[in-house]
């Protein structure tokens, strides 16, 4: 070959290899994951596609519906609209949020806070049901599951936990936090073994935003700490031997960063089932936003030590690769 030959084969073979590692560039969520103002966000695994069921977050006269949102890969989303909304929960005036999603039977469950309730007023937990994950849901119960105040805990921000074939309920906003069991077709609460129906399982510095997950036999529990609307607000959380603690903490896994955006939290958890991948899926407020609602929903990698301890998250711009379920 001459040296004009090898010249123009080596030209092309660059060429080739850079075409090849364009190609193989792994597609980005981005974050936010989607456009609008959203919060409170719950991921769920359903089949081959993941969810994600926000609150919509404007002033609470505004926050009378919910959508919900839906990917095979985590990096293109569909949205589907009004799933639910206050025509169909009578009960409901204002402040709707925070939902917390789960399959059972066939059916889908949608529970959610209405009303940001107090003392002697109509309002707290709710349950929707569906035949289809995007709805849409119809009440179930034409009224609250919980409507008291109990331990302190305002009925809210409640996540559902399957573990050994009970349906265990934690919530609570006000820096309290209740677990409850749930009966079989999800319209009413159920006594614990030694009769007691509320048991508060309060951790240090708790505010909202419950979520637990399992892993190698231990119990995750996660909440959201500081003021909703406040820059600091994040994420810490607790390891324990059982469903229902003691959750002693043991730190922040999630919060604001200075170059990227603050409040970070009110965060739920997807895994990958037969895999060591865990996404954290959470609201934040971009650096330029100082409205305390104008919050929107985003994804980035959760990850472990060699003890099991969750590794402080960076909350990034580009968010998480392409992930299709098998």
């Amino acid at each position: 070959m001459t040296l004009r030959g090898l010249f123009f084969s080596l030209l092309f073979l660059g060429v080739c290899l850079a075409c090849s590692r364009k190609t193989e560039e792994v597609a980005m969520s981005g974050n936010p994951v989607m456009e609008g103002w959203y919060a409170d966000p719950e991921g769920i695994i359903y089949d081959d596609t993941y969810w994600i069921y926000p609150t919509w977050s404007d002033a609470y006269e505004e926050q009378t519906f919910f959508d919900c949102f839906s990917s095979k890969d985590l990096v293109n989303w569909t949205k589907h609209s009004r799933i639910l909304d206050n025509t169909e929960i009578k009960w409901a005036e204002r402040a709707m949020w925070a939902p917390s999603v789960f399959r059972k039977d066939g059916k889908y469950y949608f529970f959610f806070g209405a009303n940001d309730v107090h003392e002697g007023e109509i309002g707290g937990i709710g349950v929707a049901v569906s035949d289809r994950p995007e709805g849409p849901y119809k009440d179930l119960l034409g009224k609250p599951l919980i409507n008291d105040i109990v331990n302190g805990a305002q009925p809210i921000d409640q996540f559902v936990f399957l573990d050994d074939g009970a349906c265990y309920m934690y919530y609570g906003g006000w820096s309290h936090c209740n677990i409850v069991k749930l009966n079989d077709d999800f319209t009413a609460l159920v006594p614990f073994d030694d009769g007691e129906i509320y048991k508060e399982v309060t951790p240090e510095n708790y505010t909202e935003g419950p979520f637990m997950f399992k892993k190698n036999g231990k119990y995750y529990f996660m909440w959201s700490e500081g003021g909703w609307g406040s820059p600091d607000y994040c994420v810490a959380y607790a390891i324990a031997d059982s469903p229902l603690g003691p959750f002693n903490r043991i730190g922040k896994i999630l919060q604001q960063d200075p170059e990227v955006a603050t409040s970070a939290g009110h965060h739920s958890v997807i895994h990958i089932p037969g895999s060591e991948d865990y996404y954290i899926v959470y609201h934040r407020r971009p650096l330029t936003e100082t409205h305390h609602n104008h919050r929107a929903t985003c994804i980035d990698k959760m990850t472990f030590d060699e003890n099991g301890l969750i590794n402080p998250v960076k909350i990034t711009f580009e968010g998480v690769a392409a992930r299709t379920i098998k």
